[in-house]
């Protein structure tokens, strides 16, 4: 009796072993759930990264770990030594032969800028893809938390904590503010803004503003002259494709019906520091909050 009682233990010791095995993570493992809801588990910090946009490429040298990329995509510009990354392409058209050519343990992707399918053949190689789609300000930190422990970052969190302790001392000081109404346009032909989806708009509320296309269906909503007329905002915005000022945002004094012509409300922010999601956003939102601060001094 006492041989099928210590038999029964020792199978059950070995099934429990099995099992807890299979599901125990190894001692360095790393795991994080990325903005699509899917879990990314890598046994290491991975060692050898691609970023496929601008932006990822900004945060992985935000969390310290520049120099585990490998491969970008054009016009990864920031900082100065991401210049001199090898390019895969665009973040629209990459190679997929350049990228595994890298031989990449890790691909940081841009969901709704790489789209699923021209990801799909390399996540069927086995290749982890970590998909990065911060649609507030918020999210920021989380995507600097998470990319920083999937590539070891050796400061945890520190990237993570500067961002929200700059983004608390904006939020605080412009929460109760008067709200004004915003057109943030992106570009002028076609005519384009973003919806209340999108992370600027995030940064418009949090200047106090409202976002006039906040409720179109489209992220980027391509828009007629006559639709930005009949929400006449109070302020334009506009951001281009550079350092410069676009002159098609002067396109707007011909139409002076629109308050923001009569009261001489139409600005620029460069879109490097407002529209790549990074902690370099807080430097864009700091002038979005001012221009709006300006506007309530004319509107009150």
């Amino acid at each position: 009796m006492m041989k099928l009682i210590t038999l029964f233990m020792t199978k059950a010791v070995i099934a429990w072993t099995l099992i807890a095995s299979a599901t125990i993570l190894p001692a360095h493992a790393i795991q994080v759930t990325d903005d699509s809801g899917q879990v990314i588990q890598l046994d290491k910090p991975a060692s050898r990264v691609v970023a496929l946009a601008p932006h990822i490429v900004e945060l992985v040298y935000a969390v310290g770990a520049g120099d585990k990329l490998v491969g970008a995509v054009s016009y990864s510009d920031y900082p100065e030594e991401a210049k001199n990354i090898p390019r895969v392409g665009s973040y629209k058209s990459f190679s997929a032969e350049a990228i595994l050519r890298l031989q990449p343990d890790l691909i940081l992707a841009w969901h709704s800028g790489n789209g699923a399918e021209r990801i799909k053949k390399i996540e069927e190689l086995g290749i982890k893809v970590y998909w990065g789609e911060p649609r507030t300000l918020l999210s920021i930190e989380k995507s600097l938390r998470n990319v920083g422990m999937l590539l070891g970052e050796k400061i945890p969190g520190a990237a993570a904590e500067a961002y929200n302790k700059k983004l608390t001392s904006l939020q605080q000081q412009y929460q109760n503010k008067k709200p004004i109404s915003v057109f943030y346009q992106v570009w002028d032909e076609p005519l384009q803004t973003l919806n209340g989806e999108h992370l600027i708009s995030d940064v418009i509320n949090l200047c106090g503003g409202r976002n006039v296309f906040a409720d179109e269906p489209a992220l980027a909503p391509k828009l007629s002259v006559e639709s930005v007329l009949h929400t006449n905002p109070q302020v334009i915005i506009a951001s281009g494709m550079g350092v410069e000022r676009p002159e098609w945002l002067d396109a707007w004094l011909t139409w002076p019906q629109l308050q923001a012509v009569t009261n001489k409300q139409l600005y620029f922010i460069p879109p490097d520091i407002l529209q790549r999601h990074t902690p370099r956003i807080l430097q864009g939102a700091e002038i979005m909050c001012q221009k709006l601060e300006l506007a309530r001094e004319v509107y009150r």
